[in-house]
Parts: C-alpha cells; sequence; structure tokens
C-alpha cells in the first residue's frame, strides 16, 4: 500500500540498458510500443509484453501522476470506517523500472497520427511507436442538470474522487445517491455504515436492473433497507439546489430530498476523443476485433473504452470490468508477439454491499429464462440464466461453488428442474 499523492510535475522513469528475455529470442524493433492509460488494461498490456518476451520498448503514459493503482477499492474499502488513505498499486514501485517499462505519468496525449505512428503529448513533445495500444477507460457520467455542478455534487472514479468523498462521509451527513447501479451501492452501504442517513433515487422500479435479475434486485434492495438505506424508484431528478452548495435533490414528481452530499451513480462514458480525432472507427466505444485491433492495423484498444462483438452470442458488447480488460491485453500482446490467443475467457464480475458478495458470470439478456438455486432467506442462493436451454450467465450471493461450476458450464445445455432441484450440482444437471 502507498499514499496517493499527486506529483506537481511530470514522473518519467527510463531504464539504464535495454531489456532482454531470459526465456526468448530479441525481437526490437526501432520504436516502442506506447500505450495510453495505465489502468488494469494498459499495465496488463506492458507487463503482458515483458512476460511473453518481448523486448523492444515498451512506453506506458498516464495523466495521473500517481503509480498505477487498483481502481475497484475506491467504492469498497477506501470508504470503510477506519480504513486507510490508501491505494493499492497495481504493481510494486520497482516494477517497471526492473523490466525496462519506460513510464511517463502526469501527462497527456493530446494527438494520435495513425498516418506517422506518432503521439503528441501535453508538454508538446512527439513520440513515435511500432505500435499504439489505447486503454484510456471511462469517465463517469456527471449529472446534467441545473445545480449539477455545485459544490457538494460529485461522481466517483479515481482516487482523488474518493479521498474527497471519504471526508464528507460523516456521521449524520445526508448523503443523497443519484442511481442504484453497482457503484451507487456501494457507496450506499459505505456510508450507511459510516453512519450518514442515506437515500438512493433511482429512474427504474429496482436496482442493480441493467445487470441482475429482480430475485436478486430484490434480495439486495432487502439487505440495503436493513442497514438503514431509503430507495425511492421512478425517481427522475430534475435539478440540484443550494445557496453557496449542494442542499436539496429535486425529483419530476415534486420530491425534494435534503442532502449534504450528492453522488452521480449513472454509469460511464469511453474516453474515446482521442481515437475519434485520429479516425479510428467509434461506436459508444472504440470498435475493436478478438485481436483488440481498432480500425487501424496498428492501433490497438483495451478494457473500459472498447466495443467488441461478444464470441459468445454475438452480440455488441462495452464490459466495464478488470475481468474483461486483462482479457483484452493478453489478446493485444498475444497478436503483437504473434503467439496463438487462448480460448476466450468468461467475464465474470463482482461486488460486495454491507457484506454480502454477488458474483456473476457470464452476460444476462432481459429474456433470458431465470431459476432460482436456494433460499433466498439463507443469503446465500443462485439464480441461473438459460437461453434456449443453454446456460447464459448466473448471479451467485455467496456460492462460490456455484459461481465456479457455471464458469465452466456457460453455453451448456442444462436441465431446468435439475438446476432447481435441492442438492443437484450445476455439473448434474447438464445435459
Amino acid at each position: 500500500m502507498y499514499a496517493a499523492t499527486t506529483s506537481p510535475t511530470p514522473v518519467r522513469s527510463t531504464c539504464s540498458s535495454p531489456w532482454r528475455s531470459p526465456m526468448h529470442e530479441p525481437r526490437i524493433p526501432t520504436e516502442p510500443i506506447i500505450i495510453i492509460g495505465a489502468g488494469h488494461a494498459g499495465v496488463s498490456v506492458a507487463a503482458g509484453l515483458r512476460s511473453q518476451g518481448w523486448d523492444g520498448g515498451v512506453l506506458l503514459v498516464d495523466a495521473d501522476g500517481r503509480l498505477p493503482y487498483e481502481r475497484p477499492p475506491l467504492s469498497k474499502d477506501l470508504l470503510k470506517p477506519g480504513s486507510a488513505e490508501q491505494v493499492t498499486p497495481l504493481r510494486r514501485a520497482g516494477y517497471y523500472q526492473e523490466r525496462c517499462i519506460e513510464t511517463v505519468l502526469g501527462l497527456d496525449i493530446r494527438q494520435i497520427d495513425v498516418e506517422n505512428r506518432s503521439v503528441t503529448l501535453s508538454d508538446g513533445s512527439v513520440r513515435a511507436y511500432h505500435r499504439l495500444v489505447i486503454a484510456t477507460g471511462s469517465t463517469a457520467r456527471a449529472l446534467r442538470i441545473p445545480g449539477g455542478d455545485l459544490p457538494g455534487v460529485q461522481t466517483l472514479k479515481t482516487f482523488d474522487d474518493a479521498a474527497r468523498l471519504r471526508t464528507q462521509l460523516t456521521p449524520g451527513a445526508r448523503v443523497v445517491i443519484v442511481g442504484a447501479g453497482y457503484i451507487g451501492l456501494e457507496v450506499a452501504a459505505a456510508a450507511a455504515a459510516l453512519d450518514c442517513d442515506v437515500t438512493v433515487l433511482e429512474f427504474q422500479d429496482r436496482v442493480m436492473s441493467r445487470v441482475t435479475s429482480e430475485p436478486v434486485s430484490r434480495f439486495f434492495e432487502q439487505h440495503h433497507e436493513n442497514h438503514g438505506v431509503r430507495f425511492v424508484f421512478g425517481a427522475a431528478v430534475t435539478a440540484v439546489e443550494g445557496d453557496e452548495r449542494a442542499e436539496r435533490v429535486l425529483t419530476a414528481d415534486g420530491g425534494s430530498y435534503p442532502a449534504d452530499v450528492v453522488i452521480a451513480g449513472i454509469g460511464v462514458v469511453p474516453n474515446q476523443q482521442l481515437a475519434e480525432a485520429a479516425g479510428l472507427e467509434c461506436n459508444d466505444g472504440i470498435l475493436v476485433d478478438q485481436h483488440g485491433r481498432t480500425s487501424h492495423p496498428e492501433v490497438y484498444a483495451a478494457g473500459d473504452v472498447t466495443r467488441f462483438t461478444s464470441p459468445f452470442d454475438g452480440s455488441s458488447l462495452r464490459l466495464e470490468c478488470i475481468q474483461n480488460a486483462q482479457a483484452q491485453a493478453d489478446s493485444i500482446v498475444h497478436h503483437i508477439v504473434e503467439k496463438p490467443r487462448k480460448d476466450p475467457d468468461i467475464p465474470w464480475f463482482w461486488t460486495v454491499q454491507h457484506g454480502v458478495r454477488l458474483q456473476t458470470a457470464g452476460v444476462r439478456h432481459p429474456d433470458d429464462d431465470a431459476i432460482v438455486r436456494g433460499n433466498v432467506e439463507d443469503k446465500k442462493f443462485s439464480v441461473v440464466y438459460l437461453r434456449n436451454g443453454k446456460l447464459s450467465a448466473v448471479d451467485t450471493i455467496d456460492s462460490l461453488k456455484d459461481f465456479m461450476a457455471a464458469k465452466r458450464l456457460i453455453g451448456a445445455a442444462l436441465d431446468p428442474v435439475l438446476v432447481s432441484a435441492p442438492g443437484t450440482s450445476l455439473a448434474e444437471a447438464a445435459i
């Protein structure tokens, strides 16, 4: 762990001698592979290139001046009562220099020139590349309503966001959260644990409606209410009011909700501006193929910023999860070093709210058949989703056995009667 502080000037690291893989023949192009973005996807590409024997230069550029860090704890551990104001680095401090991964932290990329294979940094310097990887991630969607820019209104995406929010979650603080997705509910759980007065305003009729089915939604709704969180469904937020900072949130039905802190948990937008300006094909995300290649063959993209075709059902997806970021990074690395890529990974996600863990494998569609396994009252159950008789996804609540089994069985035909039968494993339900 380390205390995250922003450097006033860009932080650069280089290596004194060329990297040589101990396991592979050297392959040294003149220019480096440049990676824009040092989140999970970008760091995974840099690390993967070295582990797979890439001996050429690797340059990792990120606008944040901190050592690259884990993002999931920002809405979980970092907001917990008594937690240290620290973040967990993705790699230890000496990792990058030891592997001759050059880093430039604290500078933006202002322009990509795909014809001349170069990028322009915010200090005016120009760097040529052999291959380019865009891993710019996403930005939390802000409240675009009157008063949405008042002090006290914020999103949660970076360490600075979390540190600022942490100072405001004091006992008795009136916290209004707009949006009942993963981030909104994780913040609600943290705020309730800190004895805040928590209200969640959600436009839909249940929590996490975009990602899960009604049985799971209702379970977590009740779980939060048992910890003092209030929900208002069907709430269309129209304005935030206050003299010098946020004091109340207004809804279209005339509702007014007192607030000291307002958090927007209404999703994210992909940071595709650089790619669009460079002429790369985008559609709510940079379009990539199974290798992570964009519409320009020498430019790749990975992580939250991408949109791709699912290898499992052919649907168009933009997945916001660590698993996808790492899987796409792995595909890019294998394509660059000209090694066969492994079979595509099953997407999986997780969240912890008031100590209860929800794990999801696969991607559910709203019209999938949902079968509940186990007893909801025991706070240990699963919901299995079948599409045309085949397993498409699973939600598990503190049921690791079902989660691991389902990851192996995605795409397999299951007997719905056996799926719901007590004492029957998912493997035994396979036809």
